[in-house]
């Protein structure tokens, strides 16, 4: 599929004479306009679009808020005020970058849990997948350390909390933590290397996204069946037909994202950020972005002893292994059909999967004590033994609905005849 024969043809002399040197032209019309895409693709594939357009936006609005900044400890709250009320623009600037973070996390999640239920991870696009997992957790370092540069009491309580668990890793732990740090403490050599390191890794985001994109270029897009394409019968090129579907359904997720920016741009915010940050007051209940939510609360489930691993250290173990299984995701899911619409006892296991998720966001917002205590272990244990136990025993005792023989089988109003008709013409009336 990814391989196609090139239709373009230069327009005038000029564009000959750029194409012979740099094919910039010929590469767009290939891979951006004429590029063959499976002909069945729903709205749940604009996410990808959207995510790329929600980059843009970020690195733009960040670069220009970045003129604006001052990233010293006794300076920082008090230039991102100035900002707001005095730049111009400023205030719609910051809100579209701050409100702009979690319209982004929101797409990102929409993003991987469509993947998850149409098998987007399976042979042939592992490296995909792995790179869409690797662009995830870039994502989260920068969203957290954006989240100290307000240097408010949730921000520095935040990154307080979130960098001191790397003490817990034994022998390097602490040259870790100090090196991230820059010191024994929180404070203003914190909030440079947290500036520096949020500027630049936008762009490392960029390169793998350009990775990324790359990556689904040579198996192709996935679709909702989860058949490989068969032929060109099974695709359209990409514009105008998916440029056209991308930009309507980036209109439509505009719509929330304008309607928080204007109207309710501080509603994702902690209340305690916008109290200037004092090491001497600690808040009553420290809890980061409600994207980092899940997480956090896998963290905070681990509060006992595992054999000889320490209750501290096994926070840190369950912590980092809730996102590092995603890596390996594609060796733990055995079965070899694809989409979950075909998957009978597969889509319960998801959807509990997708719920018991936002019960550990939920979770992750509550202060760790009585009944939320229990329910947080009980959602680890079930977010872990959906990709290391359900997954792979799924794949041994399914029995899978039949697939379609291709892509044009589903999407056309009848299915091939048997005589081997041209099912294009056997749909259409007599």
């Amino acid at each position: 599929m990814a391989s196609h024969e090139s239709s373009y043809t230069p327009g005038s002399a000029i564009e000959k004479w750029v194409d012979d040197r740099l094919p910039i032209f010929r590469w767009s019309k290939e891979h951006l306009m004429d590029y063959p895409t499976p002909k069945n693709l729903n709205y749940w594939w604009t996410f990808g679009a959207i995510l790329a357009i929600m980059l843009v936006v970020q690195i733009v609005t960040g670069v220009v808020l970045a003129m604006h900044y001052t990233p010293n400890a006794a300076m920082a709250f008090d230039s991102v005020e100035l900002i707001r009320r005095d730049v111009n623009g400023g205030r719609i600037l910051q809100a579209v970058h701050a409100v702009g973070g979690s319209m982004f996390f929101a797409a990102v999640y929409i993003h991987i849990f469509r993947g998850l239920y149409f098998g987007s991870y399976k042979a042939p696009r592992e490296i995909l997948w792995i790179l869409g997992v690797l662009i995830f957790v870039l994502m989260m370092a920068t969203a957290f350390m954006g989240y100290v540069l307000p240097w408010g009491q949730m921000s520095f309580w935040a990154a307080t909390v979130i960098t001191s668990i790397f003490a817990a890793i034994p022998i390097v732990g602490d040259p870790i933590l100090q090196l991230l740090r820059g010191g024994f403490a929180v404070d203003n050599a914190t909030l440079n290397r947290f500036f520096s390191l949020h500027y630049l890794l936008p762009f490392v985001i960029a390169a793998v996204v350009g990775l990324h994109i790359w990556a689904l270029h040579v198996p192709g897009n996935s679709n909702p069946v989860g058949v490989e394409v068969k032929s060109s019968r099974d695709t359209i090129p990409f514009h105008p037909y998916y440029t056209m579907k991308d930009l309507f359904a980036t209109v439509v997720f505009m719509i929330p994202f304008a309607w928080f920016v204007f109207f309710a741009p501080d509603i994702l915010g902690h209340p305690d950020n916008y109290i200037m940050a004092n090491s001497l007051v600690t808040p009553t209940h420290i809890v980061p972005e409600w994207y980092f939510l899940p997480f956090y609360a896998i963290l905070k489930a681990i509060d006992f002893n595992i054999l000889f691993i320490d209750a501290k250290l096994g926070g840190v173990i369950f912590f980092a292994g809730s996102i590092l299984v995603l890596f390996f995701l594609p060796w733990l899911d055995t079965s070899k059909v694809r989409s979950g619409n075909f998957r009978p006892m597969f889509r319960p296991f998801y959807w509990l999967f997708v719920a018991n998720f936002m019960l550990l966001a939920y979770l992750g917002a509550v202060p760790p004590e009585g009944i939320y205590v229990l329910l947080a272990k009980f959602a680890t244990a079930y977010y872990f033994a959906y990709f290391l136990i359900i997954l792979p025993l799924l794949g041994r005792l399914e029995t899978p609905r039949p697939l379609p023989a291709s892509i044009s089988e589903t999407v056309l109003t009848q299915p091939p005849s048997a005589s081997g008709a041209d099912p294009a013409l056997a749909a259409k009336p007599h």
